[in-house]
């Protein structure tokens, strides 16, 4: 089994380092991630430029490699050339903070995992619900446990079964790898707040994104029910943005019925 690990936080997050650590035994392992933390940049890649990659001195990251670029530039690079092998598995995180809702559209850790999928790896994202890194070690003890059931599950399927991805979402609790898991759907937030305003230090003014919203489809069997409610929230995801259901009004609409 070749697991290829990757994140948004960088190398040098808690996050990764706890999730390498969980996964030892597993398998055979490769770290490939960003330099820098690149939070929020989805699934971007850096085409107007070269990228480079490190390998990483010293504990806990001893030989961990590193890229100048996003999420799924690690992971596109993992994949196209860098390794030597196609991995079995794709895992990403642990995220400091919640990707749930319209949050996995702006996501690099979802996105990370989702380079994998895009090239027929199985893949998992892995976040913690909020932001501190507290009770990580119980989060990445989550996380192997969700890593064997799926590589129980993955033994039981022909090689053929296509690849999915999963989004898991994990309460910050001492006792989280004794929780609950519900298989979830993607909830929906309000939008972001407004943006802040300040002035730099040459007189012109600046802008920050403002907060995420608040939740605003929160009912059961969403992600933002599960973890509210105590459960590690496990939502599958796809590709495909193909409003289906708006099909054939747009093609009345537009394209004459025909």
């Amino acid at each position: 089994m070749r697991i290829l690990i990757a994140n948004d936080d960088g190398y040098l997050a808690p996050g990764i380092a706890a999730l390498v650590q969980a996964c030892q035994g597993l398998g055979e392992i490769d770290v490939i991630a960003p330099e820098q933390n690149a939070s929020g940049t989805s699934n971007a890649l850096s085409l107007t430029r070269p990228l480079t990659v490190h390998e990483a001195r010293g504990e806990p990251v001893q030989g961990f490699r590193f890229v100048n670029g996003t999420p799924s530039d690690s992971v596109h690079i993992a994949l196209t050339g860098l390794l030597p092998h196609k991995p079995d598995l794709v895992l990403s995180g642990i995220n400091q903070g919640a990707n749930m809702g319209d949050d996995t559209l702006y996501s690099g850790t979802v996105a990370a995992a989702m380079e994998g999928f895009l090239f027929g790896v199985p893949a998992i994202a892995f976040s913690q619900a909020e932001k501190g890194w507290t009770h990580l070690d119980a989060a990445a003890r989550t996380a192997r446990r969700i890593v064997e059931a799926v590589l129980a599950s993955m033994a039981q399927r022909p090689p053929a079964a296509k690849p999915w991805l999963l989004n898991v979402n994990i309460p910050n609790r001492p006792d989280a790898d004794q929780l609950p898991w519900a298989t979830t759907r993607l909830g929906r937030r309000h939008a972001s707040e407004p943006v802040i305003k300040q002035i730099s230090p040459r007189g012109e003014t600046v802008y920050w994104i403002g907060p995420a919203g608040d939740a605003r489809e929160a009912g059961e069997g969403t992600d933002f029910h599960a973890v509210a409610h105590g459960r590690v929230s496990i939502t599958p995801l796809q590709v495909d943005l193909t409003d289906h259901a708006a099909l054939p009004d747009w093609q009345s609409r537009l394209c004459g019925g025909g």
